[in-house]
């Protein structure tokens, strides 16, 4: 089973706080919620989330001191800006800082929903590149893996690929057909309506 995509939702508007942090835990995300900067920072500091979700005006630290320390602490993460004072002066910094996403108050929840699955399709998209540029032992006959994490090498435990990106990344997988085993595949059939002549 896929582990919940996890997010830090960070504002000092406690009504924004709660109906945001409400909103996204309906639609089956694990939330953290945190009333300041401060409180952010501590929680960056010992947890990775998958997005973090950051009002750009608060009080001591501000958004982009948050989304630094959430880049600090994983460089894949993706971190959507919230503000009521939009420009592009702001905007544009907050992508040079490396923000996914900036987003005016007060937001529209399914543009909301959206933007956040777009950050996390680019983050498994980044996770599934990683594990493929490190790609571990194949079995050449049943296409298994082999999992040396923390064990001597060779000595790993051999699982499906799409267990082994589960567990790996929490990454959704999706099966199909490449065009040569879809031939195949058609001729067998093919062939199966013709000897019970249908």
């Amino acid at each position: 089973m896929m582990k919940k995509h996890t997010i830090l939702v960070v504002d000092d508007e406690e009504i924004i706080l709660e109906t945001l942090g409400s909103d996204l835990q309906k639609k089956g995300y694990d939330v953290t919620l945190a009333e300041n900067g401060e409180k952010a920072v501590e929680k960056l500091k010992v947890n990775n989330y998958d997005v973090t979700i950051t009002d750009l005006m608060m009080e001591g630290i501000d958004g982009i001191e948050v989304l630094k320390n959430a880049k600090e602490s994983n460089p894949d993460a993706k971190v959507i800006i919230l503000t009521g004072y939009g420009s592009i002066e702001t905007a544009i910094g907050a992508v040079q800082h490396g923000a996914s996403d900036y987003i005016l108050k007060p937001y529209n929840k399914t543009d909301m929903f959206l933007r956040i699955a777009n950050c996390i399709e680019k983050l498994e998209l980044q996770r599934k590149v990683k594990i493929y540029e490190n790609m571990l032992p194949v079995c050449c006959k049943c296409k298994k893996i082999r999992d040396d994490t923390g064990k001597e090498p060779g000595h790993g435990e051999w699982m499906d690929i799409d267990v082994y990106l589960i567990k790996k990344a929490n990454v959704d997988v999706t099966h199909g057909y490449c065009n040569e085993c879809n031939e195949e595949l058609m001729m067998e059939i093919d062939e199966y309506a013709k000897r019970e002549g249908k």
